[in-house]
């Protein structure tokens, strides 16, 4: 039929055009596949494993560009904006002690000492309260020691961390020479440190034994270390909480803790636990109190003891129960039960 010869052209023609398309994709694999290295991953020989690439995530986090003027400037306006307002609401902190660090301010136009702030850590509250009582100048150049294995797990808790709280990957259970050397290094740099030496969050609202990295990292580098007692924040959000419960919070500042020279780490570390203690003990009652207590090596409050942080309750509420038979966690060093 007459009307059938230019379907059937048609159907010609279009076969010719696959056949054409498909000749040209081939040349084109077969072109691509003779490429080598150095343009594609070199062939591996059978029975050779290749092994895996080290991760880039945790303790491997690259955190440098955190610290670059884009990102610092970014940081500034998240923690003066959104960051502050979220604490002012659902924390409402009161700070004292601030005078304590008058010594270290630095005269204008110089570069502020670098300190590393060693907090009790009640809540993941504690950095944001940390970091909104801070003063300046060191406010604008901390960094903060977080773990490793929580918040630099996935890229976007690791880019986030770094970038809202210019965090660092820490191993919580011990100072790695990795590290300790990154550490320091910022510390020379004259970079503020923020590390908690209990390692993580108090699991039952009692106090932890104090870890010993910051007080090396102090004696190594000759930053003083400043104690920070912060009341409250667990009864707000503590850990296994599931919602915040708005409250107020009390951020107290010690007097800074200079390295002694041939006081070994050990003894070090618990001069710094025991004056998180003592602030413990004065955010709960008064300066004076705390202070008679701590001459007569009274047994004081402990950081993040359940009684006071956890339960809520007003200082003075809180000091009164602890006076009580409330059992707390001694403070190292010696001590007598009252």
């Amino acid at each position: 039929m007459k009307g059938s010869q230019p379907l059937r052209e048609m159907r010609l023609a279009g076969r010719a055009i696959g056949a054409r398309g498909r000749s040209i994709r081939t040349r084109a694999k077969r072109s691509v596949g003779s490429v080598g290295f150095p343009y594609r991953a070199p062939e591996v020989p059978r029975g050779v494993t290749v092994p895996e690439l080290p991760s880039r995530l945790e303790a491997n986090y690259e955190t440098a560009w955190a610290r670059e003027a884009p990102a610092r400037a970014v940081r500034r306006l998240l923690q003066a904006g959104p960051l502050r307002l979220f604490v002012k609401i659902v924390a409402d902190p009161e700070i004292a002690g601030l005078d304590r660090l008058a010594d270290f301010h630095p005269a204008k136009n110089e570069d502020p000492p670098a300190l590393i702030f060693t907090p009790n850590h009640h809540s993941h509250l504690d950095t944001g309260l940390c970091l909104m009582a801070i003063p300046e100048p060191w406010r604008s150049k901390i960094v903060v020691g977080a773990a490793a294995d929580y918040f630099f797990t996935t890229r976007i808790s690791a880019a986030s961390s770094a970038l809202m709280l210019n965090a660092i990957p820490i191993d919580r259970e011990s100072l790695s020479r990795k590290s300790s050397d990154f550490a320091k290094q910022l510390i020379d740099e004259g970079w503020s440190l923020l590390l908690f030496p209990e390692g993580g969050r108090s699991p039952d609202g009692w106090g932890q034994p104090f870890k010993g990295g910051a007080a090396y990292l102090s004696a190594r580098t000759g930053a003083p270390i400043v104690p920070v007692y912060i009341d409250g924040a667990g009864a707000i959000f503590g850990k296994g909480m599931k919602r915040l419960k708005p409250g107020r919070t009390k951020v107290v500042f010690g007097q800074p803790l200079p390295p002694v020279e041939g006081e070994n780490t050990r003894r070090f570390n618990e001069r710094i636990e025991l004056a998180v203690t003592e602030l413990g003990d004065e955010a709960l009652s008064d300066w004076w109190g705390a202070r008679q207590r701590a001459a007569a090596t009274r047994h004081s409050p402990g950081p993040n003891t359940g009684a006071g942080a956890a339960s809520g309750r007003s200082p003075s509420t809180a000091s009164s129960a602890r006076q009580g038979s409330a059992p707390v966690r001694s403070a190292p060093g010696p001590s007598s039960t009252s």
